[in-house]
């Protein structure tokens, strides 16, 4: 795939207009059906060439055209082919009629379909334009092909999923492999949609690429190419205090650990040097614990209004481990004109006074970013979370321009949206960061990025990859305090993976 559009993300919609784009500027459809449908051919004899007999489940759209090709490429090869259609194959057009009529195959009905040992199913009834549940006829074949456990290529998408959302319409097939063509949709990436998919293998079917950049919205999978040129890089000339000073509030002194790890991950991020804002009574408790990290006692907030004087204090982290309440909200109301990362207790002490926060950024000259999880999220955006017909990405977008900050919406498919509509979905967090105090790390590292003068959404694009591939390297097992030291900043060998 081309570099300029291997991380674009189209939905449904926007594909069906590159299609139709491509068609008007005198492209043979029937051509890129061919080449669809051949790559999903290939792709089943390279990944299953034992497989006994191919099955080619065909919808009545272009998505089972796409399997009459396939299935007569199969055939053609000398493979053991078998086609069955839903609905009537007379009632085919267009294209898809085309692609019928060029298969010699006799097609039976979908129902017919018994799964046999050694079968390998090429799924091409839907693909991504599904906007409903499946029929029952199609659910019960779902059913019988789950219960057999035979292996599925599915073209496009898994017949159920939607492409749009990642979640199955009443029931969805589960692929070994998917096969789709120019970009992926949304649905290939978020959950729980990636797993359905399996391995997702994209092809150029020779739609040309600016017909591409001209559908696409704002959404993209999130890499460094996105935020490279934003990352903060250190010079000859660079010294500590040109590299940021990244402020993190402690908790009293039985809530000092959280603070701790992400204050550290600021450091290991780059900031040049990292301050934690500590009630009085948990000075000595965080002091026993630091060596690289400084302290400053922070009683109430007259005090810190008189700290914040300091113009060098250049980012802030709030919330992990601070305590949820009155002084939450003054503390994070008090950093309007700031950079700061709003986090755990931070959020949720505006649970029922989301308007303050709101409202935060009006005519001010900082940056918010909320790192919420699903039920943080719930908390300050409860309309928002309820909404059955949106999926993560538009529930995170709706949340940034309601909030007038950069969301992010944490999970092993974290969304990170902005109000203006950017909006980055990241793939590289494995699964062993579900683990106690990562998302305090996570805050810390985004909490330095911004203290280094990075713009709020790529730093947060950056900072949620960059916790990605620390918990890649940590490996298996890792508790959170293992997760810091395993942080680095970008550099060129990060960027080429």
């Amino acid at each position: 795939m081309n570099a300029s559009i291997s991380r674009i993300l189209l939905t449904p919609d926007e594909m069906a207009a590159a299609d139709a784009a491509a068609a008007s500027s005198g492209i043979d459809s029937y051509g890129l059906m061919e080449r669809a449908g051949q790559a999903a051919a290939a792709s089943a004899l390279r990944h299953f060439p034992g497989a006994s007999r191919f099955v080619a489940l065909c919808g009545p759209g272009n998505n089972g055209g796409d399997g009459y090709v396939a299935a007569r490429a199969l055939a053609a090869s000398g493979a053991p082919t078998a086609v069955f259609a839903l609905g009537d194959t007379a009632k085919l057009r267009g294209d898809a009629a085309r692609a019928f009529a060029n298969c010699s195959l006799d097609a039976e009905p979908l129902s017919d379909y018994a799964p046999q040992p050694g079968d390998v199913v090429i799924d091409a009834i839907f693909g991504a334009g599904l906007s409903r549940d499946v029929p029952t006829e199609v659910e019960d074949v779902i059913a019988r092909v789950d219960a057999a456990n035979v292996p599925i290529v599915a073209v496009d998408l898994p017949s159920g999923l939607c492409g749009r959302r990642g979640t199955p319409l009443g029931a969805s097939f589960r692929a070994a492999r998917t096969v789709t063509f120019m970009t992926r949709k949304p649905g290939h990436l978020l959950l729980p949609g990636r797993k359905l998919c399996g391995e997702v293998e994209v092809f150029d079917i020779g739609i040309p690429h600016r017909v591409i950049h001209s559908v696409a919205g704002r959404l993209v999978e999130n890499g460094p190419e996105r935020w490279a040129d934003a990352f903060p890089h250190a010079g000859l000339e660079t010294h500590k205090f040109k590299r940021g000073h990244l402020v993190v509030f402690s908790g009293g002194r039985t809530a000092t650990g959280a603070a701790r790890l992400s204050a550290m991950a600021g450091l290991r991020t780059g900031a040049g040097l990292v301050t934690i804002a500590s009630p009085p009574e948990a000075v000595a408790v965080n002091a026993n614990a630091l060596t690289a990290v400084m302290l400053h006692g922070i009683d109430d907030l007259a005090a810190l209004k008189h700290w914040l004087t300091d113009s060098r204090l250049s980012g802030f982290v709030l919330g992990p481990g601070f305590g949820v309440g009155e002084r939450a909200r003054q503390f994070a109301l008090a950093l309007a004109a700031r950079p700061l990362v709003l986090d755990a207790d931070g959020i949720t002490s505006f649970r029922d006074q989301p308007e303050l926060l709101f409202s935060r950024n009006d005519g001010g000259t900082g940056s918010l970013v909320l790192t919420p999880h699903e039920g943080e999220f719930a908390r300050l955006f409860p309309d928002i979370a309820a909404t059955d017909m949106a999926g993560k990405v538009e529930k995170a977008i709706a949340a940034a321009e309601r909030a007038n900050a950069i969301v992010v919406y944490k999970g092993a498919d974290t969304v990170i949206a902005a109000p203006d509509g950017r909006a980055a979905i990241n793939a590289n967090a494995p699964p062993w960061l579900a683990t106690a105090g990562s998302g305090d790390v996570l805050a810390g590292i985004i909490g330095g990025l911004l203290a280094q003068g990075m713009p709020a959404f790529e730093a947060a694009c950056a900072g949620v990859y960059l916790h990605g591939q620390a918990g890649q390297r940590a490996g298996v097992g890792l508790t959170a305090e293992d997760l810091p030291r395993h942080v680095l900043p970008l550099y060129q060998p990060a960027l080429a993976q």
